[in-house]
């Protein structure tokens, strides 16, 4: 029996994103597998007493409260005396290896704690996003919006003219971040082109490997989906701006009236009320327009994706950024829907043009109506589509080769 550490930067029941989900996934199969597994997840909800820990699910499931400060650099700063606290954590659970999902909010210094503490523990991290090539929020996109293809100290400055980031600054953010992740005994990717900008950022090739983040066994009800000559379109997901849902719905204006009336979009997902109200005035506006193609069913629970995807023909993922692996498409593809998704990044990887699914032109809603139209019109694509795709990479080989990797260390 194995004695691990599940680390991530916040827990599924608190927040709802993919790489919270993934982690915990991850986690529970450690504990199918045999593992003496341990969660310990970020929150930043304010603790009893001022306690560094707390339980969530006890006894193995546990909450740190602690979060970065310095967005910047993702270094903990405030709550630094946290560390000790956290090095006792480590010294009483004495695991063998730590599998860390994610930095964000953690503190990137909690790397280097764990090797200090416990310089013979393997620590193999997974890439969820490009937080660390990136501080204009890891979205890999300019400040004016545009798809960015590189990351440099000139080039990273210029995204934030009129701050005090400089050239200068962004080298040593770099380096900052670069000594502690050579701390790290092997980075895991879920996807290709993630593992292409890190190396390119400079981690060497072979300290990353791509492996799919494992998917559980989906709910899935036997489910109408509609009439022979209706299409049903789905979107689940968060709800902001480099999500393109706004993309998805301005299509749908865009389609011819004969064919609007016979789609359906249901969107599934919440956040709006978090964003600019011009964003908000916007979705508004397209759902009133076309609001007899579109409901809106708000906020959803995990468990409740293998019944959505159930009713539904096709799932649209139209973001408008790089994306890495979203756990929307697994789904889907778990479920055996068809996609059509954004032509770019970790979305164009895992949906095969043509294949499993279709693509158009990132952010042109006018790509993605003749894409509809496509498919309404072409009725036995869909089968020919939903025929070619084949199950996801289980949690069961997921772990697998992940121990493959830890037995390489």
């Amino acid at each position: 029996m194995r004695k691990v550490l599940v680390i991530a930067h916040g827990h599924p029941e608190l927040n709802k994103g993919g790489g919270e989900q993934a982690a915990y996934h991850f986690y529970k199969e450690c504990l199918k597998q045999g593992d003496d597994a341990y969660f310990l997840a970020r929150t930043d909800a304010i603790p009893h007493g001022g306690a560094a820990f707390s339980i969530i699910n006890p006894p193995r499931e546990i909450l740190m409260h602690t979060t970065h400060d310095d967005h910047f650099l993702f270094s903990n700063i405030k709550t630094r005396h946290l560390w000790g606290d956290f090095k006792g954590l480590l010294e009483k659970i004495q695991p063998e290896v730590i599998y860390i999902h994610h930095y964000f909010h953690l503190g990137i210094e909690v790397i280097k704690v764990i090797k200090d503490t416990l310089p013979n523990c393997k620590i193999v991290m997974t890439l969820h996003e490009y937080h660390a090539i990136c501080a204009n929020g890891g979205l890999m996109k300019k400040s004016s919006g545009e798809l960015c293809y590189r990351s440099g100290t000139l080039d990273c400055s210029r995204c934030f003219k009129g701050s005090t980031f400089g050239p200068g600054e962004f080298y040593l953010r770099k380096r900052y971040i670069q000594t502690f992740f050579k701390l790290i005994d092997h980075f895991v990717s879920p996807s290709a082109f993630l593992k292409k900008r890190y190396v390119e950022w400079g981690i060497a090739s072979e300290k990353i490997t791509v492996i799919e983040n494992g998917q559980p066994t989906l709910n899935i009800s036997e489910s109408e989906k509609g009439s022979s000559d209706s299409l049903s379109l789905c979107y689940i997901g968060q709800i902001n701006p480099n999500k393109g849902l706004d993309v998805l719905l301005e299509a749908i204006t865009l389609l011819p009236e004969e064919i609007k009336q016979r789609v359906q979009v249901d969107v599934h997902g919440s956040g709006l009320e978090n964003q600019s109200p011009d964003y908000q005035k916007k979705i508004q506006k397209l759902v009133k327009k076309s609001k007899k193609s579109v409901r809106l069913h708000g906020r959803y629970q995990a468990e409740d994706v293998g019944n959505i995807l159930s009713s539904a023909q096709w799932l649209i993922v139209p973001s408008i950024w790089w994306e890495n692996s979203p756990m929307v498409i697994q789904e889907s593809l778990n479920c055996g829907v068809p996609l059509i998704v954004s032509d770019i990044g970790g979305m164009a990887e895992k949906v095969e043009n043509n294949v499993t699914g279709l693509h158009f032109r990132v952010g042109k809603p006018l790509a993605l109506a003749n894409r509809i139209v496509q498919i309404a019109e072409d009725k036995d694509l869909h089968t020919q589509l939903a025929s070619n795709i084949t199950p996801p990479l289980s949690l069961a080989d997921a772990y697998k080769k992940t121990m493959d990797i830890v037995k390489q260390c």
